[in-house]
């Protein structure tokens, strides 16, 4: 603690720090009320309205129900996403399994090859797809072959989403399955315990939670995505394009906020089983545990290749078709490269404005959603008082991962757009895309920053007191060197997030403000495949750019402030 000057203070200056933590706390609970309770509750507010402004309770719920096409869309989401589940389950858990537990060559990049697609919109899958098998697509023969008319429609949303959501369903299962004590194999082995009788009683016994928590969240993902349904979808209504439709086309806000509210069922049930999934949960890795290894078996590793290469393969033709399809100069008669749909989208369609907005509200959604939920995080756990402010704030930071962006969205356009709001002059410009965006992304950042603040002894904070050093002097000297791997970490999340997002800002942006990723939706609407394949290359490659200046900044920041550690 000799770095930090303990400089004496009185009685007085101490109550006044103390003070001014307990302020920044009660600012900070503020804002999270500001910015997501009362959206949220501006919804559930529509709903409850007539167009009026009388409340007329359940009425409109009940007119809903009386619909026969609300009705159809919501039977489509649910099957939809019921079917993708469990197309990509036992898809991810045994690419999850070759990764962990055999001794297949080249992990390292057939785990790379699969988080490619979180750098781009989701969309971009649609987009690959209708290449690929649309009316003018390469494989259209093949697909009318095996008894499918079009790939529009359901079958589109269905291999769209599972390509889409396949590396987020990975990377839980791949958590799972890594947690595994070797001491319970070699038990099984010496007792002559057979590979299937083991893969049923200590593997998928050890991954059950990890099962649940990924088909809820797979589960809700496709039901809440709005990109995928809207390019490829056809006429085919889900959940998500209605709300789209019932608020932007038919201006029916009671009913949007019905849909909006259906929306919001799925996710929090997913929150509150992957809660109880997490109390139920016993420690898988203990003190006295032994790492698993895997053991060569090459028939098993050879098969493991086969899979991971094919799923492999599969990634990267839907990437590879959307980059050949943006450099084709007229697609299907003249496939010579050129960068004509690159001009078409960036200059004559004006969506280099948009490229730029999407750069700047990345920015400012890594830089001030970082800082945010850094100092936030701080106030929770290293500081004391305000038990009940606390406690809000603590729920208010969970409250966004269990909120579909589209939601959320929909909330800040009834809630900043009443005129009543001495805010309402920040709707429709870049700020409130921003704000948004972090609120969207708010919960994993929290939980990021909690786990690295909960890593160091809160003795550094008492003897801080001890010595009446301020507490922003130990933040700034002390806790925010030490944790600067996870702020980096934060920044990459929320800029490849605010750069890949629609259904967050689909509904607050104005020709001023559009973002990218909205741009590709509107080139889509006006015909224009080739110049929205484009715009969701350009977007690829400034995540991957972003990724590559993160891993550098890392590397500069570990060197700097983290050789304590060795």
């Amino acid at each position: 603690m000799s770095a930090v000057n303990a400089v004496p203070f009185t009685r007085l200056d101490h109550h006044w720090i103390e003070r001014l933590a307990h302020i920044l706390l009660a600012l900070t609970a503020i804002i999270l009320i500001y910015f997501v309770a009362f959206p949220l509750g501006s919804i559930l507010l529509q709903a409850l309205q007539a167009a009026n402004g009388e409340f007329v309770w359940l009425d409109n719920f009940v007119a809903y129900a009386q619909t026969p096409a609300l009705l159809d869309s919501l039977w489509h989401s649910l099957w939809v996403s019921g079917v993708v589940t469990m197309i990509v389950l036992p898809l991810a858990f045994t690419f999850a399994y070759a990764l962990t537990r055999s001794c297949m060559p080249y992990k390292a990049m057939f785990r790379g090859i699969t988080l490619v697609p979180l750098l781009a919109p989701s969309l971009l899958s649609a987009i690959s797809l209708i290449y690929w098998f649309g009316n003018q697509g390469v494989l259209k023969v093949w697909l009318q072959s095996i008894g499918f008319d079009e790939i529009y429609g359901a079958p589109g949303i269905v291999l769209a989403e599972c390509l889409a959501v396949f590396p987020h369903t990975l990377m839980i299962l791949v958590t799972a399955l890594s947690m595994s004590d070797a001491r319970l194999f070699e038990a099984a082995d010496a007792m002559g315990t057979t590979v299937w009788r083991k893969f049923f009683t200590i593997t998928l016994p050890g991954a059950k939670y990890g099962l649940i928590s990924a088909a809820m969240v797979t589960f809700t993902l496709v039901i809440t995505d709005f990109g995928i349904p809207k390019v490829i979808g056809g006429n085919f209504n889900v959940l998500a394009t209605d709300v789209f439709k019932l608020v932007i086309g038919q201006q029916d806000f009671a009913r949007g906020a019905v849909v909006a509210i259906l929306l919001l069922a799925p996710a929090v049930l997913t929150f509150a089983v992957d809660n109880f999934v997490n109390r139920r949960q016993t420690a898988m890795l203990t003190a006295r545990a032994i790492p698993y290894k895997a053991k060569p078996a090459p028939m098993f590793d050879r098969l493991m290749t086969l899979f991971c290469s094919t799923i492999a393969l599969l990634v990267l033709a839907m990437l590879g078709m959307a980059v050949f399809a943006s450099l084709a100069t007229f697609w299907p008669y003249n496939l010579t490269p050129s960068l004509r749909h690159y001009t078409l989208g960036l200059l004559d369609a004006e969506v280099g404005v948009a490229f730029f907005n999407s750069l700047k509200m990345a920015g400012g959604t890594a830089l001030f959603g970082t800082a945010l939920v850094f100092v936030s995080a701080y106030l929770l756990e290293k500081t004391k008082g305000l038990n009940s402010v606390r406690l809000l704030v603590r729920l208010l930071a969970v409250v966004p991962m269990a909120v579909p962006g589209l939601v959320l969205g929909l909330g800040y356009i009834f809630f900043f757009n009443a005129p009543a709001n001495p805010l309402n002059g920040l709707y429709h410009t870049l700020t409130l895309l921003t704000i948004c965006t972090i609120v969207h992304f708010y919960t994993t950042g929290h939980l990021t920053a909690v786990t690295a603040l909960k890593a160091l002894d809160s003795e550094f904070e008492a003897v801080s007191a001890s010595l009446k050093v301020p507490f922003y002097k130990t933040f700034w000297r002390v806790t925010l060197p030490v944790c600067t791997p996870a702020l980096v970490d934060m920044a990459r999340y929320y800029f490849i997030n605010a750069m890949t997002t629609i259904s967050a800002v689909v509904f607050l942006y104005s020709p001023e403000t559009k973002v990218a990723s909205i741009a590709i939706l509107n080139l889509d609407e006006a015909g224009e495949m080739g110049a929205a394949a484009a715009m969701a290359v350009l977007i690829g490659l400034a995540s991957t750019v972003a990724s590559l200046f993160f891993m550098v900044l890392a590397w500069l920041i570990q060197r700097r402030t983290q050789a304590w550690r060795k």
